[in-house]
């Protein structure tokens, strides 16, 4: 067992490039969280993670705006902290389960919604377990799939020698700055749909922007070829955020993608209805995958049974803790996971590279991949991979839309599991501030 004896945290905010736009809305920028977290043999662990206010419950991001909402998300890793002070575990998983329901409860009485979503409690305990795994390898070794209990570990059974970036193709994205996209080399598009174009939430005028969307994409797409997907063509991964209100609508757009030759090229569409649209989709012509909907194993078993055939792993958004338990039930159920991105920094990255890395591919592709569009997204991106612990290695950026992963990453944990400096300067000013 091992007990954690002293906490802190600390907050960085990270500038976008540009107003990054989904669910009908935009962030201008996203909350990096950092977490301590020190036993009582003097050992340490340090974690961070990413804010999604908007992806993780869209209502706060609408009630309370950008920068309170993120504020919300801070107190609830503020508080997941004070509970985890003098706390015993024998496995980060033991201590999520510990931390989630009481974080939860919290997060509904202090942000005032009865039904907040558990994915903005999973969202706020990203930095905590991942500090905690994090804790949890000191005097254990860097290899991530030796630090995963035994029964986690047959989901984890692959060990891909190279991953395809996913980038992400949003709503306001330029024809120019989609074919250098092409042109880079990446083969598989995450494309944003269910956009609102005149901001009044008129459905039909939402399917006809996603048509035209996805016709103007298609076009540029189908110049290119590659070798990484069986059909040899460029590949799409739609993701509408849970913006279409049923099936008739889903049907009407990919019954326009099969007049255009897209239909093929769908490897996955994620999470097109509202989390309460239970509809059964086995007559879906593609490959639905759950994201947002799936806060547990309960939920992810429900979305299976539903038809849903893929599912969205998120360490970065949910934790890896809760990440390691949907993949071994969809694992056990045959359904194939991927990992998807929460616009992640650089370690980030990496550290939900470590569980993609071992996912067998998605059926329709030829290698494992993992959503990353961090590079995109962020002003500060270089400066932020100089944080990295092991900045400069060769499996941290994508070559040719590829990451190659070699004998370094499997044995350091892409150093996901070491200490960064700068991570704990922010920590040490934090300190001095509270003191003050």
């Amino acid at each position: 067992m091992m007990r954690i004896v002293r906490t802190k945290r600390a907050v960085q905010k990270e500038p976008l490039l540009s107003p990054f736009g989904f669910k009908g809305a935009y962030l201008t920028e996203l909350w990096q969280s950092i977490a301590y977290v020190e036993g009582a043999d003097g050992a340490s662990g340090i974690g961070v993670g990413v804010q999604s206010v908007l992806w993780s419950d869209a209502r706060v991001f609408e009630r309370f705006g950008e920068a309170a909402g993120n504020a919300h998300m801070a107190d609830l890793t503020r508080f997941a902290l004070a509970q985890a002070e003098q706390s015993d575990f024998a496995t980060p998983i033991e201590l999520l389960d510990r931390l989630l329901p009481d974080v939860y409860d919290y997060g509904v009485r202090s942000i005032g919604l009865a039904d907040l979503r558990s994915t903005f409690a999973l969202n706020a305990l990203v930095a905590v377990d991942y500090a905690a795994w994090a804790l949890y390898s000191r005097g254990r070794g860097l290899n991530f799939s030796e630090l995963v209990p035994p029964a986690y570990r047959e989901a984890l059974s692959a060990r891909q020698e190279r991953l395809g970036s996913i980038p992400l193709i949003p709503y306001g994205m330029s024809e120019e700055a989609i074919v250098q996209v092409l042109d880079d080399g990446y083969f598989l598009l995450k494309i944003k749909v269910g956009a609102d174009p005149e901001q009044d939430g008129d459905p039909n005028k939402m399917l006809d922007w996603d048509c035209r969307r996805l016709t103007q994409i298609h076009a540029l797409a189908s110049r290119y070829e590659t070798s990484h997907t069986v059909n040899g063509k460029i590949a799409y991964y739609l993701d509408a955020n849970g913006r279409y209100d049923g099936k008739e609508r889903l049907l009407r757009l990919l019954d326009h993608a099969d007049k255009i030759g897209a239909l093929d090229r769908i490897v996955l569409f994620e999470e097109p209805f509202p989390e309460e649209v239970k509809q059964d989709v086995t007559d879906v012509p593609v490959r639905l995958a759950a994201d947002e909907s799936v806060h547990d194993t309960h939920d992810a078993l429900e979305r299976i049974e539903l038809g849903y055939g893929a599912l969205a792993l998120k360490p970065v958004a949910k934790t890896m803790s809760m990440s390691l338990k949907v993949a071994k039930l969809a694992r056990d159920k045959g359904v194939p996971c991927f990992c998807a991105d929460l616009t992640a920094n650089p370690v980030l990255v990496d550290w939900n590279k470590n569980l993609a890395a071992r996912l067998d591919p998605i059926p329709g592709l030829k290698v494992g991949v993992l959503e990353t569009n961090g590079h995109q997204n962020y002003r500060n991106w270089e400066r932020m991979k100089s944080w990295h612990p092991r900045a400069g290695a060769d499996w941290i950026e994508a070559d040719s839309g590829i990451f190659r992963l070699n004998d370094s990453f499997y044995e350091t944990a892409g150093g996901a599991l070491e200490t960064g400096e700068p991570y704990e300067s922010l920590l040490a000013e934090e300190d001095k501030g509270n003191e003050s």
